[in-house]
């Protein structure tokens, strides 16, 4: 049994995490820069240094999952400044308070945003796809996997790189395209608003998985991924946004109808994005195991429980 630490826990993922390191017996800690509501949370700012400095130094974790980050692409537009100072400084800390640590394993986990605007000629993308990043958010990501394997060419420190696709699931905060039209969907069902869904640009695929299969792919590679080491989590597949989302609004107990909004259209938009993740589950055997559709019904029934559980106006 390791002791292994989250952060980010609080996010959209961690949880997930969490749970399935848990199940495999290890001692887990959990933080985040607010209440997890944990009893093994922990809050920390890791843009602090002392603060991220005194937290290893107290915990002394085996591995370390690193997850925490400013995720949205689309808010990265609205506030670059924001998006690459706490990703990379955040990195920065966390690689720093483990200089004198380098038996400490730390997956860092990026996203598929990294390779950024591509032909489809280069489809399915592999981890030697070169990087050509189309927002703020991917070259916070990149700029955080170059620091790790820079800490590991100075000190030594065990890192292994996850690129992370298109993941959905139950938890996830409605600044997704899924979760968004899912919320929409209950609160038009419970009538709190009209029986209309806006939504951006749905003609782009994207590979998408389930968080839980995610979940088990990052506790595989903290076991067996090969330190220096980058893996697509992808499923290899791409599949339409507009089919995802008109799955979505078929299960709805109202009818709906969609309308485009500008404020959900991107300045940068891939059309098609999907991932060779052969390198990932020839290294640890991962396969994923949860249909789209059974991510799509927990994606709106978690929203219809959110809804229900929450009488303020949307």
């Amino acid at each position: 049994m390791a002791g292994i630490l989250v952060t980010g826990a609080g996010g959209f993922v961690g949880p997930h995490v969490l749970r399935q390191l848990r199940s495999q017996g290890h001692e887990v800690w959990a933080t985040d820069r607010s209440d997890t509501h944990s009893t093994s949370a922990r809050v920390c700012d890791l843009t602090d240094t002392a603060a991220v400095r005194a937290l290893i130094d107290d915990l002394e974790p085996d591995a370390i999952v690193h997850l925490a980050s400013v995720a949205s692409v689309g808010r990265s537009f609205a506030a670059p400044q924001h998006t690459l100072q706490n990703n990379l400084l955040a990195a920065c800390n966390l690689f720093e308070a483990l200089r004198d640590r380098p038996r400490t394993r730390v997956l860092v986990v990026g996203s598929a945003e990294q390779y950024g605007r591509v032909d489809t000629s280069e489809l399915p993308l592999g981890e030697n796809q070169p990087f050509r990043p189309a927002s703020p958010y991917a070259v916070s990501k990149i700029a955080q996997e170059y620091l790790a394997l820079q800490y590991r060419t100075s000190y030594g420190l065990d890192v292994v790189l996850a690129r992370s696709f298109n993941h959905s699931g139950p938890g996830q905060s409605d600044d997704f395209v899924l979760p968004a039209v899912a919320k929409q969907i209950a609160l038009a069902e419970a009538g709190r608003t009209p029986h209309v869904v806006r939504i951006g640009n749905l003609a782009v695929s994207r590979d998408y998985l389930d968080v839980r299969d995610v979940a088990r792919a990052y506790a595989l590679l903290l076991e067996h991924g090969e330190g220096g080491q980058a893996y697509n989590v992808a499923r290899g597949r791409a599949e339409s946004l507009q089919d995802l989302v008109a799955t979505l609004l078929a299960k709805a107990r109202v009818a709906l109808t969609l309308e485009p909004d500008p404020k959900r259209m991107r300045p940068a938009d891939l059309p098609v994005l999907v991932g060779d993740s052969t390198r990932l589950r020839t290294r640890t055997h991962w396969q994923p195991e949860i249909p789209l559709e059974t991510t799509l019904a927990d994606v709106l029934d978690d929203w219809r429980q959110r809804v229900q559980g929450d009488g303020t106006a949307p």
